[in-house]
């Protein structure tokens, strides 16, 4: 695992940004930090109603951590030159962590931030791939990590040359 994150960094180094990227990844840092505080005020009791009811967790406790985790990532996404593939990786990990309260969302017919209908809560399913492609994207992961091929690969050839 240490290697890994060593490739990344390093991929990191090599590889390069348009500005385009940079300041799509500044403003996906600025809503993830702006999101995770509604978490925590104005908008509280929407994200409440989408926690599933099946999640093992109290439902405000997964709001809160949820908006604090936001916060610490579009910190990260909006500070962050050195390590922003590994931001990068995390941030997409999280929009895939938090999918599953989306489906519940839509499968349980939760109404929340104007979501009203199967057909809009199936309009916001389809925007989280899209979420995903944009933190990778705008970060440079994916370039670093086809960069920096697979560590186990790498010690493979390494150890043969």
């Amino acid at each position: 695992m240490n290697e890994f994150v060593g490739c990344l960094v390093l991929a990191t180094k090599k590889s390069e940004v348009t500005r385009t990227q940079t300041a799509s990844r500044l403003l996906l840092g600025a809503m993830l930090g702006f999101t995770g505080l509604s978490h925590l005020t104005w908008s509280r009791s929407e994200f409440l109603a989408q926690v599933p009811g099946w999640f093992p967790l109290d439902a405000d406790r997964v709001v809160l951590l949820s908006g604090l985790v936001e916060i610490l990532i579009g910190v990260a996404l909006l500070a962050t030159t050195k390590y922003r593939v590994i931001v990068g990786l995390i941030t997409a990990a999280f929009f895939v962590a938090i999918f599953p309260g989306n489906i519940a969302q839509l499968v349980e017919g939760t109404d929340a931030f104007g979501l009203d209908s199967d057909v809009s809560r199936t309009v916001r399913l389809l925007f989280q791939p899209v979420l995903i492609a944009w933190a990778l994207w705008s970060t440079g992961s994916w370039s670093a990590l086809r960069a920096s091929g697979s560590p186990t690969k790498r010690t493979t050839n390494d150890a043969a040359g």
